[in-house]
């Protein structure tokens, strides 16, 4: 969900700078071959967070929820010299694609994946990430973030996706993903470790940096 008008948003996206061809060569299969594309973080939110890692140049970032590989090819553009994702999907169907990309791209023995529910993946991953990326099914982000707080480094940075999820979050939780958001939103903005800043940016982009 975008929240400003088509007109703008594209001015706004070209004048912002381009996804490569593989990434659109990514972003046009997964439309062609994979259920619910939507979920793609699409070009103008995938150069987003390729320049927030830019920014933060981690070493080692964890990413919970895969897709088909776009959002991590993004992220990875940050990584340093010697740096790595681990990327974790409950999807075994996206396991191929992903890799197919993963090793099209310069990123390919950078990028580690994890398939299994990311509850259970999480609890044998061991820290310090500097960026962690939340992508996966909206229901347990509460629980994403205690289980990924403590493997944070001081100063490192969680990005959360889907925090507005299309203005849902201003309605009485009238389901699960919605009052999952509400707690997690709640949650993040009064946690003393973190400190958060929400972006109106598609369906609602979260910056929490760890104190």
């Amino acid at each position: 969900m975008n929240f400003i008008s088509d007109k703008l948003q594209k001015y706004i996206e070209d004048h912002s700078m381009k996804e490569s061809s593989l990434l659109k060569t990514l972003d046009r299969e997964t439309h062609q071959k994979v259920l619910q594309p939507r979920m793609l973080s699409g070009s103008y939110q995938g150069r987003l967070l390729a320049m927030l890692s830019k920014m933060i140049s981690p070493k080692r970032i964890l990413e919970v929820g895969t897709y088909t590989g776009y959002a991590t090819l993004c992220l990875a553009e940050g990584l340093t010299e010697d740096g790595s994702i681990d990327t974790i999907d409950c999807n075994e169907e996206l396991w191929d694609i992903q890799r197919r990309y993963f090793d099209e791209s310069c990123y390919g023995s950078k990028i580690v994946q994890y398939l299994g529910q990311a509850t259970n993946v999480i609890k044998t991953l061991t820290g310090p990430y500097d960026l962690i990326f939340l992508d996966a099914d909206k229901e347990n982000y509460p629980l994403y973030f205690d289980l990924v707080v403590d493997k944070l480094r001081s100063g490192g940075v969680i990005l959360s996706d889907n925090v507005l999820w299309s203005g849902k979050v201003l309605e009485k939780g009238n389901d699960e993903s919605t009052s999952a958001l509400q707690e997690y939103n709640h949650k993040i903005n009064t946690d003393l470790r973190v400190e958060t800043v929400v972006l109106p940016v598609r369906d609602g982009l979260t910056i929490t940096r760890k104190r």
